[in-house]
């Protein structure tokens, strides 16, 4: 059996095992009624940088001042639900106007730790 051949054999049986687990997952939403959750209002921001600051510099602040925040040009910026981190992402730019580009979510193991 060529080499050409058992590669090909093992990316059908992946193909076959995602699909398995699909249909799985397929089967354990339809348990539940999402339907009812599916209209609950929740809070999205999107955190573009921090700083601290103290009292005297946030009154010296006025129209056209400039806030220095601690991340970069290119940095992924956070997303959170509810004030959860759930992924990061890139700023995009969509017909004049800001959106978010999601790049990465949140594994559900980073969550549970983010609570502690």
């Amino acid at each position: 059996m060529s080499e050409e051949t058992i590669t090909e054999e093992n990316s059908l049986e992946e193909k076959t095992g995602e699909q398995a687990e699909g249909q799985y997952e397929q089967k354990e939403m339809e348990k539940y009624d999402l339907g009812l959750i599916l209209d609950i209002p929740l809070e999205l921001s999107v955190e573009f940088g921090k700083v601290k600051i103290v009292i005297n510099d946030l009154i010296q602040l006025g129209q056209g001042s400039i806030v220095e925040l601690d991340k970069s040009v290119g940095d992924p910026l956070e997303i959170y639900i509810n004030g959860k981190l759930i992924a990061r992402g890139e700023v995009i730019v969509v017909d004049d106007k800001f959106g978010i580009r999601v790049t990465d979510i949140v594994s559900p193991i980073e969550r549970v730790k983010s609570l502690a």
